[in-house]
């Protein structure tokens, strides 16, 4: 009922972020624009190491 008390956990919006890095990546591959699509790739992959070290600093 009061979730805007408790604190956000960062991995669901890191995890959003990857998400949607990966979205805009394939709309640029489906575009022809393979610049674009790695470079996005790219970005998505440095998320997803945050996530992963994130993931083992919680273990």
């Amino acid at each position: 009922m009061f979730s805007w008390f408790k604190p956000k956990d960062p991995l669901i919006n890191l995890n959003k972020q990857y998400r949607q890095k990966l979205e805009q990546a394939m709309h640029s591959q489906r575009n022809g624009d393979i610049r674009t699509y790695s470079a996005l790739t790219a970005e998505a992959e440095a998320i997803r190491d945050t996530i992963l070290k994130e993931e083992a600093s919680r273990t």
